[in-house]
């Protein structure tokens, strides 16, 4: 695998230079149109008056022009993808350089109340977990990204990482599929548009699937009689009010139609490029095999059957040319023509419409895990142990700090064991306590853990570490902690989880706090859980005198020449050494 700082600058200076041979193509083709407009003019300027000239000329005019802004066009969007690809690669270099990447998507609006542990080991909002890893360039792909992170589960894990090591190594394509995912902003979500497609009723009547063509061929006659002066021009003039009348008669239906299709437009255009690219890729492990498995038709390519779509939206549109509208449903029945075709494709393929969005969707999610660990190849994929054992670490950090002031720390926890953290305040708990848990987060989505080294048994991850009191609700903090507590009680009961606890029964005195919370640890170690508690409560520790499975640890300050030192080293045994004291001195706050 490339090493990705080189790969990211390699890739960023060759679109560059690509972009640049665009942008002269983009100039000479905009030169050539001018010259061909100019052309047109000169010929109808010299030869106004002879038909026979003039009105191939300006036909031969037209298609060279039309077909020079297609291409025009096409130039156009390469050179957008080739600016998406320049930003991606810039967007990568900035993060690896300088740690900074504040400004992308944070995910708030995927935040929930009450999760299992969302809130506690910030997955969502500035500085978020989500915020470093989210690279999905549909708003669909971050809801799915979302949904990952959320899930808290823990099955497949082996094939998972199985599916993100083979995006990983697939960095070229990643980024081709993203660049072009990012070209279009779509209107509407894909969830509203399946509900307008399983809902859509058909109107253009049976005949029109042939009934346009029968009209085109007599218009063909008819304006071929009127050039060659067989019949005059109020004949013509007649045979194109019969086309516009017979339209006329669904202009409703078809407005309503072209309205609500100009709205999903955009969003079939995207997709069927984005099923091309999984169609053409090949792909090995499971997860990601069964995607591309769940889009193949037996007789043509999902891509080719939305492009279709996508085209029959095209055509469709072209009716806002007020003019090319009146000439082709005066002699062709463009609209009903169209619209024909477009309710003919929704009939027939509204059922597999689905699972190409899915697709799709899941790709895009997969592609900032893959992304994810193509960035932090120092990382390791935990060796994934279906005995419950626990989880053993060595050199388990926090992967949004910056790795030259990180502190990493061995962890080793059996199945069953709990263990009370005590320390100084600032000496590295709570800092710890997030390490573990997105640890475990990561683990069962598959992604690689910042650590040298991780063996782990698949377990669900609770935790309460960060109440609130509810004035709306009117409830106050130690109310809310109760319920908080009252909700992984009953979790436990009916499945494994990991359970991480900050200072917990902050609400209530004292002697009070101490007694509860070594009711609670008992039945938590009663219920063969496994688990972090952090304290100030030295007191708690003495329950691994009464627990074989509980064990004492913390983080250790030292005070020296009247300096506070941190070591944030995770260590076997209780603090002795606290330091609110003297914090409340050092600033000043009260007196010696």
């Amino acid at each position: 695998m490339k090493e990705p700082l080189a790969f990211y600058k390699d890739r960023k200076k060759k679109y560059e230079q690509e972009k640049k041979k665009l942008s002269g193509k983009l100039s000479f083709s905009s030169i050539l149109r001018l010259l061909v407009f100019l052309a047109l003019c000169a010929v109808v300027y010299f030869f106004y008056d002879r038909v026979q000239i003039v009105v191939p000329a300006i036909i031969a005019c037209l298609a060279l022009f039309i077909f020079l802004i297609t291409r025009h066009s096409g130039l156009k969007r390469e050179r957008d993808k080739t600016e998406a690809l320049i930003s991606i690669n810039e967007t990568e270099l900035h993060v690896l350089e300088t740690g900074d990447f504040l400004n992308l998507p944070d995910g708030k609006e995927f935040d929930v109340e009450d999760h299992d542990f969302s809130r506690d080991i910030d997955l969502f909002g500035k500085k978020s977990f989500f915020q470093y890893l989210n690279r999905t360039a549909l708003a669909e792909g971050a809801s799915k990204l979302s949904s990952f992170l959320l899930s808290n589960d823990t099955s497949r894990i082996t094939e998972k990482q199985e599916a993100i090591k083979e995006l990983a190594n697939k960095a070229d394509w990643r980024q081709e599929f993203s660049a072009t995912a990012t070209l279009v902003r779509t209107e509407n979500s894909s969830k509203t548009i399946l509900k307008w497609i399983a809902n859509y009723k058909a109107f253009v009547p049976a005949m029109m699937r042939w009934l346009p063509l029968v009209f085109t061929t007599i218009s063909v006659g008819v304006i071929l009689a009127y050039y060659f002066s067989f019949i005059g021009f109020y004949q013509l003039l007649l045979w194109l009010l019969i086309g516009i009348m017979i339209t006329a008669i669904y202009v409703g239906r078809i407005n309503q139609l072209s309205s609500a299709i100009g709205k999903v437009q955009d969003t079939f255009q995207q997709y069927y490029q984005l099923l091309g690219f999984i169609e053409d890729e090949k792909f090995e492990s499971v997860i990601l095999h069964d995607l591309q498995t769940s889009i193949a038709s037996e007789k043509r390519k999902a891509s080719e059957i939305l492009k279709e779509f996508s085209k029959g939206i095209d055509a469709l549109d072209q009716r806002n040319n007020f003019l090319f509208g009146f000439l082709a449903n005066g002699f062709m029945l463009w609209d009903l023509k169209q619209s024909y075709r477009l309710e003919k494709w929704i009939l027939q393929h509204r059922t597999e419409i689905s699972n190409w969005f899915k697709a799709v969707e899941n790709f895009d999610a997969y592609n900032s895990l893959g992304n994810f660990a193509f960035n932090h190849q120092q990382y390791t994929f935990p060796k994934i142990s279906e005995v419950p054992k626990g989880i053993e670490a060595k050199d388990l950090g926090h992967p949004l700090l910056k790795q030259t002031k990180r502190v990493d720390n061995d962890f080793r926890i059996e199945s069953d064991q709990f263990f009370i953290i005590t320390g100084a305040n600032m000496a590295g708990k709570s800092t710890f306590l997030r390490t573990v848990a997105l640890q475990i987060v990561m683990s069962n989505m598959g992604l690689p853990v910042c650590a040298n080294s991780c063996t782990y048994s698949p377990i669900k991850l609770i935790s309460s570490m960060r109440t609130s009191d509810s004035l709306g609700d009117d409830e106050s903090y130690f109310f809310s902690e109760l319920k908080r507590l009252k909700y992984i009680v009953d979790k436990i009961q009916t499945e494994k989880y990991f359970i991480i606890l900050d200072e917990i029964l902050k609400g209530t005195n004292s002697t009070d706090k101490a007694i509860g919370s070594k009711k609670f640890i008992e039945r938590l170690v009663k219920s063969n859980s496994t688990g972090i508690i952090a304290t100030h409560d030295l007191s708690l520790c003495e329950t691994a005198n009464q627990f074989e499975q509980v064990r004492n640890y913390y983080f250790d300050a030292e005070i020296e020449n009247n300096e506070l030192h941190f070591d944030y080293r995770f260590k076997k045994g209780i603090c002795q050494n606290m330091n609110a004291s003297f914090l409340l001195r050092k600033m000043q706050i009260v007196e010696d």
